[in-house]
């Protein structure tokens, strides 16, 4: 049984994928803010994760934005590769966090779902969480941490999420897995499940849909949709020594959404 627990110190280096945007900037930023450098991962757009580089530098921390489709497994070899490079340039070979951020959204009825569309989901949200996940296991240290992001949907159902939600919910049972597999090197993971957030995933609709951004706020104890900055830091403090006992869980945070 490993006995070391790092903690989120200036040394600590975290991997987030889709870090160039939504809950995955926020999560950087507030990792930053710890003193924890990151190596973040965006899909195409290298102009947002530029200033989310440079955004990190000005909280006088360090990252480096790398590219990944989150849902081509065949790229992962080249991935880890060129993570492997990055992380000597930090000075280590070793990850201390890993992040399962990326996703992408999917509005649909069962019936009207395609095979394609399915599959899509699949790649992106279970199969690359876990052969990403599986593929870092070397380099990630004993005693580090994962937090997997799910959704509120797991919980609650509203109209044409069964697909994403499926998919989300595999991931809580994966990150479950992972707790007890990987409890021997002393890895904790969890799992984050955010309700509706007003971020420009599925394409902005939380955000910029009052009348969906009412229908949340109606249905939410604290009465507001959620922000990305409402996310990023209960990441970053799972990630933090404060929190090294919680091992295994769902954590939502929805501001009470549908209780």
């Amino acid at each position: 049984m490993a006995d070391t627990i790092y903690t989120t110190s200036k040394n600590a280096i975290a991997l987030v994928t889709g870090g160039s945007r939504g809950l995955g900037r926020s999560t950087v930023l507030h990792l930053a803010k710890r003193g924890v450098r990151s190596i973040f991962t965006y899909h195409s757009n290298r102009a947002a994760a530029d200033e989310v580089v440079a955004a990190v530098a000005a909280e006088g921390g360090r990252a480096i934005a790398l590219p990944l489709d989150a849902g081509k497994v065949s790229t992962f070899d080249a991935f880890v590769d060129t993570l492997r490079a990055a992380l000597r340039e930090l000075g280590t070979d070793r990850l201390d966090f890993l992040v399962n951020n990326a996703g992408t959204s999917h509005h649909d009825a069962i019936a009207q779902t395609t095979e394609e569309a399915l599959d899509a989901l699949y790649n992106v949200h279970f199969k690359g969480v876990f052969f990403l996940t599986q593929k870092l296991l070397p380099i990630l240290r004993d005693g580090g941490r994962i937090v997997n992001i799910s959704s509120g949907l797991t919980r609650f159902a509203l109209p044409n999420s069964a697909p994403y939600a499926s998919m989300k919910g595999a991931v809580e049972v994966f990150t479950r897995y992972l707790a007890k597999e990987l409890g021997a090197r002393g890895i904790a993971a969890n799992t984050v499940a955010p309700g509706a957030i007003q971020t420009d995933f599925s394409g902005g609709v939380v955000r910029d849909n009052p009348e969906l951004n009412r229908f949340v706020a109606d249905n939410t104890a604290l009465g507001r949709a959620g922000l990305p900055d409402d996310i990023g830091p209960l990441i970053a403090s799972l990630l933090a020594e404060d929190n090294r006992w919680i091992n295994g869980q769902r954590i939502e945070a929805s501001g009470g959404m549908f209780i």
